[in-house]
This record gives structure tokens, C-alpha cells and sequence, in this order.
């Protein structure tokens, strides 16, 4: 069975294999290209020249496939969430608590950072103003999915009494998701994911009960401890 981060890998940087109809098909290629460009230099960083001249195809044939870039765009944010709920879904069907589950879902964004990349829905986010309308509906959507999934990870962890948190779950939830869209955004300029890294860290640092924490560490040394004499 293929590891956690290999299927997270898969999820989030989906390219169908080159058997697979959508590998070999036109419209495939145009979604693998756009999405690209959109995550590098924002919606209105590109046009279906820079999609054709990329791809060697026609821009006709770019309009026969999405006939405005306004229908390619809302494809791609539909493409983009459905592979950021499959790699949730990787994260839930592991046993790992839910820290370690927070862990992994930062991973997804330092993944993304790591391939000088931007999470796509936060690129549009800055450009939200200029979006079509079915586009900012697509955007608010992800973002809503994803602080639902984070708030339910944040109410295990109090229930399981490793969270201290100040608010509730839905509000923490806001806070994280938007502490590391914000984190990816300041540590672009400097091309530096272990500025990302770091911010993380201590956002994820700050949901742990200070008590369970010493717990865990008075655990760790008494195991090491034994290991030494034993």
C-alpha cells in the first residue's frame, strides 16, 4: 500500500497517467497548463496565448474546449478542490490523532510552497475583486470546506484533551487556515519554504495544551531513560 505522503503527493499534484484518456486528451493538457500558470502568476497573469504557445495547439481549439477563460478558470478551482478533498480524505482514513493530522494537512501547503507553487484558491483570493462570479462562489467554497475539515480535527483534539484552545473550533479553524495562506504569501519574496515552515510550527504549537505537552515530554524522557539503562 502506497505511504500517506505518497497518496497526498498524488492527490494534490493529480496528472493522470499518459494511458489515461485525460492525460493524452487536449482539454487534460489546457487544465495541467492553466493550472500552472494560475498558481505562479495569478488569474489575470495569463491569457490562452500563453496556453497555446505552451501546448502548440490553436487558441480556437483552447475555446472549443473552454469557450471563455472565465469557464477554464471555475474548471480548474473544481479540478483543484476535488483533489485537496482527496487528500483530506488520504488524512482521515490514517489512525493519527489530531495533531499529527494538523501536521499533515500543513504538509499540503508546504508542498505546494516547495514546488514554487501557490495554493491556487489562495492566488485568487488576492485577485478576488476582478473573479467572475461563479468563480468567487467556487473560491468561498473551498475555503469553507477546508475550515469545516480543520475546525472537526480542532474538536477531536479537545475532546481528546491535547487542544487548549481559546474560541471556538470554527474560529480557530479561520485562524489557522488563514495563518498559512498568509505564511506561503510572505515567504514567496524570499523563496524560503522554512519561513513557511516556521510559522507553522508555532501556529500549530499554540493549539496544544501546555499540560499534556509536559506529559508527553516527562514520557519521552522516562522512555529514553529506560532504553539507556535497559
Amino acid at each position: 500500500m502506497a505511504s500517506l505522503s505518497a497518496i497526498i503527493s498524488a492527490a494534490m499534484h493529480k496528472r493522470a497517467p499518459a494511458s489515461s484518456p485525460l492525460s493524452s486528451s487536449t482539454a487534460g493538457r489546457v487544465l495541467d497548463v492553466a493550472e500552472h500558470l494560475m498558481q505562479t502568476r495569478g488569474f489575470n497573469g495569463f491569457s490562452y496565448a500563453d496556453i497555446s504557445g505552451e501546448l502548440g495547439i490553436s487558441k480556437a481549439t483552447l475555446h472549443h474546449h473552454f469557450a471563455t477563460k472565465a469557464k477554464l478558470g471555475h474548471a480548474l478551482i473544481e479540478r483543484y478542490s476535488d483533489n485537496f478533498r482527496a487528500a483530506l480524505a488520504a488524512i482521515d482514513t490514517s489512525n493519527f490523532g489530531a495533531p499529527q493530522r494538523l501536521e499533515r494537512y500543513v504538509q499540503l501547503y508546504r508542498d505546494v510552497l516547495s514546488g514554487k507553487r501557490l495554493c491556487l484558491c489562495g492566488m485568487l483570493a488576492a485577485e478576488y475583486g476582478t473573479l467572475p462570479e461563479p468563480m468567487q462562489e467556487s473560491v468561498r467554497h473551498f475555503f469553507d470546506a477546508n475550515e469545516t475539515w480543520i475546525a472537526g480535527v480542532i474538536a477531536q483534539g479537545r475532546r481528546a484533551g491535547v487542544f487548549q484552545l481559546r474560541g471556538s473550533a470554527a474560529d480557530v479553524a479561520r485562524m489557522l487556515l488563514g495563518a498559512l495562506e498568509g505564511a506561503m504569501l510572505v515567504a514567496r519574496p524570499f523563496n524560503d519554504v522554512e519561513r513557511f515552515s516556521s510559522a507553522a510550527r508555532v501556529a500549530l504549537a499554540g493549539l496544544k495544551d501546555s499540560r499534556h505537552a509536559a506529559s508527553s515530554s516527562r514520557q519521552r524522557r522516562v522512555a529514553r531513560a529506560r532504553a539507556a539503562t535497559g
